[in-house]
């Protein structure tokens, strides 16, 4: 049988509050070094896994980071959405990618798994994205990419986001095709809320006078023309979005525990800031869901490399002729 090393520790860079994290360990990987500048999110993340994560990655030496399988990144994403400023890698915060690729350069892990707003493939008219990926490419990486929804992978949650998969081994990059069954609200939503989280009248009311759902439960969204929509999901939860973005039913905002649901979080995870800082840690957070749809993917690439070199070598040692089949993609 041939024998390879098998994935077994990752980095968590610009980690927030562990999504990617929560992902990986349930795979039975382990962390190595996890960092992110954001006071709050520290302690947060220290709350649930017991290590507070490194500070300002640009004033990390990237010899000093541990040896590692795979590099998550959900590097910030404000240079490069709808509700952010746009200016992609002229915005100091877009020129954290560069802190990737010279932990890539310097640590060389197999794979790496990077996630940005679906607004990354079109911003500056795709010159931002092909300066990623000419990056990525000059350093040996082979890698693809796609846009993939919340909601395909079980979350009742309409968010879309570009994830970027790599790996140094010429190995072949697949995707999860989604399908997956959604979780009810019912199974999301908490039986009731305290009453700070109602909307005030004048809200509700405006609320109720402009629409009636089809839906019930349902999330009720109120874009910023002012119109109201709601669906038995909810939108993409936003970091910076108005206090009354999303409400249950129309009438009261979600509580933490519900958009930590809603980003797939298991419900031991404790969130440990107030309402206004759980709000902007969840907006920005990834789907644990859909990285643990994309691991599979990896270690289904990994296996099929196994599968292929191991029954050649059989056929080799029998004295058959090699498999003119390519490997499996």
């Amino acid at each position: 049988m041939v024998q390879q090393k098998p994935i077994c520790t990752f980095i968590d860079l610009f980690c927030g509050i562990g999504g990617f994290r929560i992902a990986a360990e349930n795979s039975g990987w382990q962390c190595v070094f996890s960092c992110d500048i954001d006071k709050e999110v520290q302690r947060t993340y220290e709350t649930n896994f017991g290590e507070k994560p490194h500070g300002d990655i640009t004033k990390i030496n990237e010899d000093s980071i541990p040896n590692h399988d795979v590099l998550f990144a959900g590097f910030p994403c404000q240079p490069f959405s709808i509700i952010g400023s746009m200016n992609g890698m002229s915005d100091t915060r877009g020129t954290l990618f560069f802190d990737i690729a010279r932990i890539l350069r310097a640590k060389r892990p197999s794979w790496f798994v990077l996630e940005n707003v679906k607004q990354l493939v079109g911003n500056d008219n795709g010159r931002t994205i092909k300066r990623i990926f000419s990056i990525l490419k000059s350093l040996g990486y082979v890698f693809d990419w796609r846009i993939l929804n919340a909601l395909d992978f079980g979350l009742p949650q309409k968010r879309e986001r570009i994830f970027i998969v790599g790996n140094n081994q010429n190995l072949p990059i697949m995707f999860p095709s989604g399908g997956y069954a959604m979780k009810p609200l019912s199974e999301i939503l908490e039986e009731s809320a305290p009453a700070k989280y109602y909307a005030s009248q004048a809200i509700r009311q405006k609320r109720l006078f402009f629409h009636q759902s089809e839906y019930y439960p349902s999330i009720w969204h109120e874009n910023k023309s002012g119109h109201i929509s709601s669906y038995p999901y909810s939108c993409a939860l936003r970091a910076n979005a108005s206090y009354n973005y999303l409400l249950v039913n129309g009438v009261r905002r979600l509580t933490p525990r519900e958009q930590l649901r809603l980003q797939g979080f298991p419900d031991w995870f404790k969130p440990t800031s107030n309402d206004s800082e759980i709000k902007k840690q969840t907006g920005n957070a990834v789907a644990v869901t859909v990285v643990e749809a994309i691991i599979r993917q990896i270690l289904r690439s990994e296996e099929s490399v196994l599968t292929y070199e191991a029954t050649n070598k059989e056929k080799t040692e029998s004295g058959a002729a090699l498999s003119p089949e390519p490997i499996p993609s």
